[in-house]
Order: C-alpha cells, then sequence, then structure tokens
C-alpha cells in the first residue's frame, strides 16, 4: 500500500525547490518554530491562539513573519486539501538561510505547510490511557521554555522509549525531576477538587489546550493552579488527564503500576469541550 502524501506548500509554492530546503537553518540547526493546528469541518481549531504563541517566539528567536501571507497560505491550502474536511495542518516558520555557520545573519523567514488528512481517533477520550514515565529527561532552558521550537530530539528518544514499550504517551520530567509535560500533551492533576498543571518557565511547551482549560476554569471559579509539581503529587492525585489540541483531553487510568480512576471533573471538562473535537 503507498503512503499518502501530505499536501505541502513551502514559501506559497507547492512545487517546493529542493535547494530552498537543503539550506534550511531548520533543517540544519532546528532555527525555527512550529505549529500543529487541528482542522474541524475545513476551518482550523483555535487559529488566534496558535498565533499568538507563533508571535511569541517570533520574538524570542528574532524572527519576522508576514502574518497575512501565512493567513493567505492557510487559506489555499485547505483549498487544495478540497471539500471541507478534518485534518491537522502543521506550520514550519524557518529562518532564511545565510551561509553556513550559527549566527544567525537573517531576520526573514520560510514557511513550510502541511495538511493531513484526519485519521480513526484512539479510543482514549472515552476509555482512558496508560502512561508511563519516561527516562528520557528534558534540559531547562528557559529562553526557550513555553514556545514550539524546532529542536524536539529530547521528544524523539522518549518517543522511542514510548514505542519501544507500547505506551501511547508517557510523562517527562526536567533535569531536577520536576513534572513538566507528556512527550506531545499537557499534564492536568486533580487535588480535593483543584486542578493543578505543571509549571513551564524552565522548559516544555505552552500547549494551546492547556491555555483553554485555564481559561475556562478562571471563567467557571473552579480552582486552577500553575505549580511545581513531583511524580509524588501525581501518585496522590485524585485525577489526572492529558491534553493537546488536536486529541483533546485524555483520561489517565495507570501512570506504570500505579493505577487511577477517571474522576468526575476530568469527564465534565470533556463534556465542555465535546462539541469542539466532535468525539
Amino acid at each position: 500500500m503507498v503512503k499518502e502524501l501530505p499536501i505541502s506548500l513551502f514559501n506559497g509554492r507547492a512545487n517546493a525547490d529542493l535547494t530552498d530546503l537543503a539550506h534550511s537553518r531548520g533543517l540544519a540547526y532546528g532555527d525555527g518554530l512550529f505549529e500543529t493546528l487541528a482542522v474541524v469541518a475545513g476551518k482550523p481549531l483555535w487559529l488566534e491562539a496558535h498565533l499568538d504563541r507563533l508571535r511569541e517566539g517570533l520574538g524570542r528567536l528574532n524572527l519576522q513573519l508576514n502574518e497575512s501571507v501565512l493567513l493567505k497560505e492557510l487559506e489555499l491550502l485547505l483549498d487544495k486539501a478540497g471539500k471541507p474536511q478534518s485534518g491537522v495542518i502543521k506550520v514550519i516558520i524557518c529562518r532564511c538561510s545565510g551561509g553556513r555557520g550559527y549566527s544567525p545573519a537573517s531576520q526573514q523567514s520560510d514557511r513550510l505547510l502541511s495538511f493531513f488528512p484526519a485519521t480513526k481517533p484512539a479510543p482514549y477520550w472515552h476509555d482512558g490511557v496508560k502512561i508511563t514515565l519516561c527516562q528520557q529527561r528534558l534540559s531547562r532552558q528557559p529562553a526557550l521554555a513555553g514556545i514550539k521550537h524546532l529542536n524536539r530530539l529530547e521528544q524523539v528518544l522518549a518517543s522511542a522509549e514510548l514505542q519501544a514499550r507500547g505506551f501511547a504517551e508517557g510523562l517527562m520530567q526536567d533535569d531536577s525531576g520536576l513534572l513538566i509535560e507528556g512527550t506531545r500533551s499537557n499534564l492536568f492533576l486533580v487535588r480535593q477538587g483543584q486542578l493543578l498543571t505543571p509549571a513551564l518557565s524552565r522548559c516544555g511547551v505552552a500547549g494551546i489546550m492547556r491555555g483553554k482549560i485555564l481559561e475556562y476554569a478562571a471563567q467557571s471559579q473552579l480552582p486552577a493552579r500553575v505549580a511545581d509539581l513531583t511524580l509524588a503529587d501525581v501518585y496522590l492525585a485524585e485525577e489526572l488527564f492529558l491534553c493537546n489540541s488536536v486529541f483533546g483531553i485524555w483520561p489517565i487510568t495507570a501512570v506504570d503500576c500505579h493505577q487511577k480512576s477517571i474522576g468526575p471533573l476530568s469527564r465534565h471538562l470533556q463534556e465542555q469541550f465535546k462539541a469542539t473535537f466532535d468525539v
């Protein structure tokens, strides 16, 4: 069976010049950013929130981007995908090439946009997911904390662990033992009716879904707090769940040998976002 390739645009062109890609600083050094957007019925989900995080990252890396051009290319990509459908768009922003060496000679950026049609959703929204603690740890780097930069080798190594051990997701700690996130998701705990999520000031990605849950908590006067958390907090938690803006909310039913129940607050939050994800 031939694997279906995504529909892609490089700087607005469907047929990219491989010479441009060969000199990409994103490819050479991870000098850039990315966003992964769910597409529901032909519309990018929470586009403005993704753009806000992208703007934050551009400022950190001293990169420039013509946002109106990017938005036009998103429309063109969705038009090429055909009738309104669901799937995922990946937006990669790389610093333009400027010769050999690490020095960033340019503030200008290249854009690579790809659309991937929706696949059959995993059963974890309804059934919960069993996860593990990854041995691979995250390095602390406050200058890059929160943004979705292209340097993802720690997640690649952690994901290799998951694949070898048969887990769909795993928790990652930083090099001091603080819990940060999953390999592709953010973590929430419930203790005595309060939502807790790890602080991301030293490393990790400030996920869009994480932000939406914190917004909902503030609007509905649901107690919620960002804090430094450890494995002890996970084991003592009454409920645990993972979230991201593509799969939504996955309740956690086990962390290695520690069993957990799917609790009422996890189900309540799922109910608030159910229509968004059409599950």
